[in-house]
C-alpha cells in the first residue's frame, strides 16, 4: 500500500496546502538567481524559426464539449501573456511566471484536466495544450530546455498534428512548470494567434537561423504492464544543414513513456512485460 498523504485524510486541507505550494513556487523561482523573461516587444522578430498549427476542439474525450468551449476560453485568457514575450539572451522563459495571473481579471472557466491520476473537470483546465505546443516550438530552436514533465498518462486520442509522439508537456502551478533558457546571443519571440478552430504558434529570432531543427521518433513500442498499456518512443533532433538537407547532427533528446488511458487502433502491436521491440 502507498503511503497516504494528510490531505486524504483531511481533505480540508486542500486549499490550505496548494496556496502553501504555489507561494514557495514562486519564492524559489524570486530566489534561484534566474532572469526571467516577461518582457513584450510591440513588433514581431524579423525571421521565423518554425511554426505549427493544431485544433483547438477534440470530440475524442467523452466528456461534454462544453468542455472544450471552456478549454478554449481559458487558452484564450493564458495566451495573451504569452503573446509577444521575448526570451532575451541570458534569460529564462517560465509559463507560470507569465501565465501567473492571466486570469486575474477574468475567471477561467472549468475545463478537462488530470488531476489525482483521474481525468476530471477544474476551473482552469486545458492549459496544457498551450504548454504543449510552446515545447513543441522550443524544440526547433537552440534554447536550453530546464524543465519538461511528460504526462503520465494518454486518456484519449491526440487530435492531428505535425508533432511526433512524446513531445507534450503538462503544467500544474506550483507542481510542474515548462521552462527554457536562452544561452545563445539571439534573442526568441513567442507569437499565438487562434482561428475558429485552430490555434497557431511560432517562434520567432532577430537573426537568420544557420540550421533547419526537425524533431522525429524512433524505437517506437508498446508493451503491457500490471496497470495497463504504456507507448514508450525515443523523442530525436536532427540539425540539418539549409539549402542541401545534410544532417549535420543527430541525438535522442529523451526516451519518453506514458501509459495509454484508450483502446489502441486494431493491428498495433502490444508486447507482454518484459519485451522490448522497435517501430
Amino acid at each position: 500500500m502507498g503511503r497516504i498523504r494528510v490531505t486524504q485524510i483531511f481533505p480540508w486541507l486542500l486549499p490550505l496546502r496548494r496556496r502553501q505550494r504555489v507561494f514557495c513556487f514562486y519564492e524559489k523561482m524570486r530566489r534561484d538567481g534566474n532572469r526571467y523573461a516577461k518582457a513584450k516587444l510591440d513588433r514581431a522578430l524579423p525571421y521565423e524559426v518554425f511554426s505549427s498549427t493544431c485544433p483547438l476542439y477534440n470530440a475524442e474525450t467523452g466528456f461534454d464539449m462544453r468542455y472544450q468551449q471552456n478549454k478554449v476560453f481559458n487558452l484564450k485568457l493564458a495566451a495573451a501573456r504569452l503573446e509577444g514575450v521575448a526570451i532575451g539572451p541570458g534569460e529564462t522563459f517560465s509559463f507560470w511566471q507569465l501565465v501567473r495571473h492571466a486570469d486575474s481579471v477574468t475567471p477561467y472557466k472549468s475545463a478537462l484536466t488530470e488531476l489525482d491520476g483521474r481525468l476530471q473537470t477544474a476551473r482552469g483546465g486545458g492549459l496544457c495544450q498551450l504548454s504543449n505546443l510552446l515545447f513543441w516550438l522550443f524544440l526547433h530552436t537552440p534554447l536550453t530546455i530546464v524543465e519538461r514533465h511528460g504526462h503520465a498518462k494518454k486518456d484519449f486520442p491526440e487530435p492531428p498534428s505535425d508533432a511526433p509522439l512524446g513531445v507534450d508537456a503538462t503544467v500544474y502551478e506550483g507542481w510542474l512548470d515548462l521552462k527554457v533558457r536562452n544561452e545563445t546571443a539571439h534573442a526568441y519571440q513567442i507569437a499565438l494567434s487562434f482561428s475558429a478552430a485552430e490555434i497557431t504558434g511560432s517562434v520567432r529570432c532577430d537573426a537568420a537561423p544557420e540550421v533547419e531543427i526537425r524533431v522525429r521518433n524512433e524505437n517506437l513500442s508498446y508493451c503491457q504492464r500490471k496497470d495497463g498499456i504504456w507507448e514508450e518512443v525515443d523523442v530525436v533532433r536532427d540539425c540539418v544543414e539549409r539549402g542541401t538537407g545534410k544532417v549535420l547532427v543527430s541525438r535522442v533528446l529523451y526516451r519518453n513513456r506514458c501509459r495509454i488511458g484508450y483502446p489502441l487502433p486494431d493491428g498495433v502491436p502490444v508486447l507482454p512485460d518484459g519485451r522490448r521491440s522497435h517501430a
